[in-house]
């Protein structure tokens, strides 16, 4: 059975066994919807994760719970990266944007949906989540911004689609060629953000637009 503890809200802790099985669940299924996508048999997860489908249905009852449950990870990923931003910006707002987007790639393999293309998450959890990221790094882009370190027009969504298009998997690359791939890419990006006489950019969506998009674009799924 699942202990409670002082300060936890009322929810149930996971045993040690349990909390170990959900992990490795969520691990394995990660690296299935990469290879395979959302349609991932079960059972297959089930055996790289190491453990029974009974298991596995008793920490997820169904394919949706597990899906969701591995989109949520990674905005919760994006929102700790973001969080942390904000927290080294004071010392160097640039260098906390590049740390944002390095950490990003550090964790990509979190990140897995909706980087390929998943479903887009749209429960009260993933949209508190969501709401944290583009405040977080909207204070950390003004901070830049008042220290004439960044060029004015840069916004979070910005910051949003670099992190994902520099993440998104690369078939057939070794692990640490992709990465360095990555850090490569991050660092060109943010020497562009510099003011140094940077040409117009285009207008940027808004968070909302392309959330409306997105939403639209799941309906029809």
């Amino acid at each position: 059975m699942a202990s409670r503890t002082p300060g936890d809200s009322g929810r149930p802790r996971l045993r040690a066994d349990a909390a170990r099985n959900r992990a490795q669940i969520l691990a394995a299924a990660r690296t299935a919807f990469r290879e395979l996508g959302t349609a991932a048999p079960l059972d297959e997860i089930a055996r790289r994760a190491g453990v029974n489908i009974a298991t596995l249905y008793r920490r997820f009852p169904d394919r949706e719970a597990l899906v969701q449950q591995v989109v949520l990870d990674g905005f919760a990923t994006v929102a700790d990266a973001a969080r942390r931003a904000l927290d080294t910006a004071p010392q160097d707002p640039l260098a906390a944007v590049e740390g944002f987007l390095l950490h990003l790639v550090g964790e990509r393999d979190t990140l897995v949906l909706p980087l390929i293309g998943g479903p887009v998450a749209t429960g009260p959890e993933a949209v508190e989540l969501q709401g944290r990221i583009a405040p977080l790094l909207e204070e950390v882009l003004a901070l830049a911004r008042s220290r004439g370190a960044i060029r004015p027009d840069v916004t979070h969504m910005d910051l949003i689609t670099t992190g994902a298009l520099v993440c998104r998997p690369m078939p057939y690359l070794p692990a640490e060629q992709a990465k360095a791939l990555a850090t490569r890419h991050v660092r060109i990006f943010v020497d562009g953000l510099r003011p140094n006489d940077p040409r117009p950019l285009p207008p940027s969506p808004t968070h909302r637009e392309v959330a409306a998009h997105l939403h639209l674009g799941s309906e029809g799924d």
